[in-house]
């Protein structure tokens, strides 16, 4: 049986926030122009933000979380 295994946190709350301010700056102009470019990347961002990690910071190494991730 396959398990969903989410991965581990690399945003701080403040990251997080911004992310979501993000994508709605980018809903809004999906649907304002009609792209579903910009929606697609509208719901990634939300998607980071719902669960606080992001693809950037993982192949840069970095991670502005304040939990241990070396547990």
């Amino acid at each position: 049986m396959m398990s969903i295994v989410s991965p581990k946190q690399n945003l701080s709350s403040l990251g997080r926030w911004i992310r979501l301010g993000f994508a709605l700056f980018l809903s809004f102009m999906a649907w304002d122009r009609e792209s579903w470019i910009l929606l697609a990347a509208a719901l990634f961002t939300y998607y980071e933000a719902l669960i606080g990690w992001c693809v950037l910071y993982q192949w840069m190494g970095k991670n502005s979380c304040p939990i241990d991730s070396k547990k």
